[in-house]
Protein backbone atom coordinates (compact mmCIF):
# COMPACT_ATOMS: atom_id res chain seq x y z
CA UNK A 1 0.00 0.00 0.00
CA UNK A 2 1.42 3.36 -1.00
CA UNK A 3 1.70 6.26 1.42
CA UNK A 4 0.47 8.58 -1.33
CA UNK A 5 -3.03 7.13 -0.99
CA UNK A 6 -3.09 7.40 2.80
CA UNK A 7 -5.58 9.77 4.38
CA UNK A 8 -3.34 10.02 7.46
CA UNK A 9 -1.50 13.15 6.44
CA UNK A 10 0.53 15.02 9.03
CA UNK A 11 -0.38 18.68 8.66
CA UNK A 12 2.76 19.99 10.38
CA UNK A 13 5.79 18.23 8.82
CA UNK A 14 7.89 18.82 11.95
CA UNK A 15 5.39 16.71 13.91
CA UNK A 16 6.37 13.53 12.06
CA UNK A 17 9.43 12.85 14.26
CA UNK A 18 7.48 13.58 17.44
CA UNK A 19 4.68 11.22 16.40
CA UNK A 20 7.22 8.52 15.60
CA UNK A 21 8.79 8.89 19.07
CA UNK A 22 5.33 8.84 20.65
CA UNK A 23 4.45 5.64 18.77
CA UNK A 24 7.70 3.97 19.80
CA UNK A 25 7.14 4.97 23.44
CA UNK A 26 3.59 3.60 23.41
CA UNK A 27 4.74 0.37 21.78
CA UNK A 28 7.43 -0.07 24.41
CA UNK A 29 4.88 0.44 27.20
CA UNK A 30 2.66 -2.37 25.89
CA UNK A 31 5.57 -4.69 25.08
CA UNK A 32 5.44 -4.50 21.28
CA UNK A 33 8.80 -4.33 19.50
CA UNK A 34 8.56 -1.86 16.62
CA UNK A 35 11.33 -1.26 14.16
CA UNK A 36 12.00 1.84 12.10
CA UNK A 37 10.06 1.79 8.84
CA UNK A 38 7.62 -0.92 7.83
CA UNK A 39 6.02 -3.00 10.58
CA UNK A 40 3.63 -5.07 8.47
CA UNK A 41 4.53 -8.22 10.37
CA UNK A 42 2.62 -7.04 13.46
CA UNK A 43 -0.55 -8.85 14.39
CA UNK A 44 -3.80 -6.89 14.54
CA UNK A 45 -3.74 -7.28 18.31
CA UNK A 46 -0.24 -5.78 18.55
CA UNK A 47 -1.08 -2.86 16.27
CA UNK A 48 -4.31 -2.25 18.17
CA UNK A 49 -2.46 -2.30 21.47
CA UNK A 50 -0.07 0.37 20.27
CA UNK A 51 -2.86 2.55 18.88
CA UNK A 52 -4.95 2.07 22.01
CA UNK A 53 -2.05 3.06 24.24
CA UNK A 54 -1.48 6.19 22.14
CA UNK A 55 -5.14 7.20 22.48
CA UNK A 56 -5.08 6.47 26.22
CA UNK A 57 -2.03 8.71 26.68
CA UNK A 58 -3.56 11.50 24.58
CA UNK A 59 -6.77 11.42 26.65
CA UNK A 60 -4.77 11.49 29.89
CA UNK A 61 -2.76 14.50 28.67
CA UNK A 62 -5.96 16.29 27.65
CA UNK A 63 -7.61 15.59 31.01
CA UNK A 64 -4.55 16.83 32.90
CA UNK A 65 -4.49 19.98 30.77
CA UNK A 66 -8.20 20.62 31.41
CA UNK A 67 -7.80 20.01 35.17
CA UNK A 68 -4.94 22.50 35.38
CA UNK A 69 -7.02 25.17 33.60
CA UNK A 70 -10.20 24.60 35.62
Amino acid sequence: MSNQNSSNKIVVPEARAAMERFKMEAASEVGVNLKQGYNGDLTSRQAGSVGGQMVKKMIQAYEQDMASKG
